[in-house]
This record gives C-alpha cells, sequence and structure tokens, in this order.
C-alpha cells in the first residue's frame, strides 16, 4: 500500500464514527480525510475534531474511494449521491442497502467472494451486518460440503439500530433501577429485559425486510439460490455484537470434528468452542474485536447432514465499518 488515497466517510453516526477509528487502527493509506454529512459542523470523536462538511454531489471532486456509512441519517445518502461519486471518478463502497441486490453492484464480504470486485462498475456494496456474521463460518462450510437448507435465529444487538438506540437501552435500565416508568421511543416495544422479534418492516407477508435481506444476499454473495434459507431476526437488549444461532443442512456429510478444523483455517473466523470448560461465544467477548467468533459445532439430528452452531461478532466492525474497510483494502492489493 504505497499510494495514499483521498478518502471521504458519508455519514457520522456510530458506523461512520468506527469508519475513521479503523481507517486510523488499521493504518489505512490516507493521503487526505473528508468527512461528509447533511450539515456542516464539527464533530469529536476519541478527543480529537473533524470538520464536516455537506454531502453534495461536487464534495467528491478529487476523491478516490468514499464509504457511505449506511445509518445515522446518511442512510439513502448513496442513493442520491453515490453514482454522482462514481461520475466524478470515486470508488463508492456503500454498507446501506439501496443497492446490494443491485445486478451492476457487486456484493462483497472479502473473505468469501473478493473475486466479485473484478470489473466492478466503481460502486461495491458491503452486505447486511446480520448476513456477514452468519455467512463468515457458512461460507467455509458451503466451499467444502454444499449448503442445502440454513435455518437460522438472529440476536441482534441495539447498536445496528444507532446511538439513539443504545441510548433508549441505557436510559429504560437506569428507570427499571430507579423504580421509574420505563420509555420507548425508537423501537416499537420496551427492548430492556424484553425480545422484539421483528427488525425492519413487513416486506412479504409474515416476513420483516430483515429476514429477506438475509435470505437475498446469501444467495447473491454464494451465487447459488438453490440454498433454502428461513430466517427469524429478534432485537435484543444486547448493547454491541449480532449472534446467530444456525442450524445447516449440507449435501455431503461433514463431522463437528471437520467443521472445527475447517473453521480454524478460515480467515476472520475464531473458532470458540469447548463446551465442558464454558468456552462459547457471546456479544460481549466479540464486541470489539475483527473475527466472527463460532462455537456449538454440534450434529442436528433433525436435519440430514446437519450441523448446528452458534455465531457472535461486532456488528459494527465486521457487519459494517471494517466489511467496508476491508473491501478498499482488498481492492487495493488487487490493483
Amino acid at each position: 500500500m504505497s499510494k495514499e488515497y483521498n478518502v471521504c466517510v458519508v455519514g457520522i453516526g456510530a458506523v461512520g464514527a468506527e469508519m475513521i477509528r479503523l481507517l486510523k487502527k488499521r493504518k489505512f493509506p490516507v493521503k487526505s480525510l473528508t468527512i461528509l454529512a447533511r450539515s456542516e459542523r464539527v464533530e469529536e470523536i476519541d478527543g480529537e475534531p473533524y470538520q464536516v462538511k455537506v454531502a453534495e454531489p461536487d464534495a467528491f471532486e478529487g476523491m478516490d474511494i468514499a464509504f457511505f456509512a449506511g445509518t445515522e441519517g446518511s442512510k439513502g445518502a448513496s442513493q442520491t449521491l453515490g453514482w454522482e461519486a462514481v461520475k466524478r471518478g470515486c470508488i463508492v463502497i456503500d454498507n446501506g442497502d439501496d443497492f446490494r441486490m443491485d445486478d451492476r453492484v457487486p456484493l462483497v464480504i472479502p473473505e468469501i467472494n473478493p473475486e466479485a470486485l473484478d470489473n466492478h462498475p466503481g460502486f461495491i456494496a458491503s452486505p447486511n451486518c446480520s448476513t456477514i456474521i452468519a455467512l463468515m463460518p457458512l461460507a467455509a462450510l458451503h466451499k467444502k460440503a454444499g449448503l442445502r437448507r440454513v435455518i437460522a435465529s438472529t440476536y441482534q444487538a441495539v447498536s445496528g439500530t444507532g446511538s439513539a438506540a443504545v441510548v433508549e437501552l441505557e436510559d429504560q435500565i437506569r428507570a427499571w433501577v430507579a423504580g421509574q416508568p420505563l420509555v420507548n421511543e425508537v423501537y416499537p416495544k420496551q427492548i430492556a429485559f424484553n425480545l422484539i422479534p421483528q427488525i425492519g418492516s413487513e416486506k412479504e407477508p409474515g416476513f420483516p425486510s430483515e429476514e429477506i435481506k438475509m435470505q437475498r444476499e446469501t444467495h447473491k454473495i454464494l451465487g447459488d439460490d438453490s440454498i433454502r434459507i428461513c430466517s427469524t431476526c429478534v432485537r435484543v437488549p444486547v448493547f454491541n455484537s449480532h449472534s446467530v444461532s444456525i442450524n445447516a443442512e449440507f449435501k455431503e456429510p461433514m463431522s463437528p470434528e471437520e467443521a472445527r478444523d475447517i473453521l480454524s483455517k478460515a480467515p476472520g473466523v475464531k473458532v470458540v468452542d469447548d463446551l465442558a470448560h464454558g468456552h462459547f461465544p457471546t456479544p460481549i467477548e466479540t464486541s470489539g474485536r475483527e473475527d466472527v467468533s463460532v462455537g456449538r459445532i454440534r450434529k442436528d439430528p433433525a436435519l440430514d447432514n446437519g450441523l448446528a452452531m452458534f455465531v457472535s461478532g461486532d456488528n459494527i466492525w465486521k457487519g459494517a465499518a471494517l466489511n467496508t474497510i476491508q473491501i478498499a483494502e482488498e481492492l487495493i492489493k488487487r490493483g
């Protein structure tokens, strides 16, 4: 990475702020960093002030790479500004969902389908957080034994909704301790000490958007529409890191021991699997970590050639900000 790049981040909410932190942490070759949002202002990240400029088409002049955060008011920004940036010679890497299923746009997890970056049109999409976290182990096993069916139940942290949701959970916990009424504004129901089995609006009868995303995005990333997928996506009172309980059926038999061996060599995956000693993935232990952890790997007696497992990963890092930066790193590597 000897060349340096003019980089901009569009959106300065939870994901945008982590993009800025990770660009520093990973020593991305930044020549200049510009932050764009709806209004001009100064934002502070880790005690350092950043000048924020107004996001408009001409702001992308001279930019090499634009990371669209896709949350916190900037969601939808790629719809109005993404292709404008591409017209000005800038490569767009979009964390939002506006173009994930667009046939022109590759949908990429670098450890899984980096070849999708070949002949990109200047616009690349990063998948949904729960899709990324589920596929990090599943893709490696699919390559060996061929996925036939996936049943996934997600346990999704409030940080996936944004910083206002984190504050709402904190406020409800404090109110409960103080014996005061619990107020909900971000979510349709109380989230503290509760579960909300709907993420997103209903897109198909009985299916909220988050569950549709997992199905369609998995098909596109793995290039296999024959895989049968059913997910139930649940918001849980956890601050950060999404978890997924997975039951997978394969075309070929695979033992838990073989699966552990494959996953121990899979990039970006950490096997944490020793039930006898209480070792398994948890959201607290994966928060702030780049790898996705997988454990509880066992035979699923309800499925032919079935395996069950539990996966956890940082939804703001690998599920969003980190994956976009890894896409840019892969682009640079591929020249």
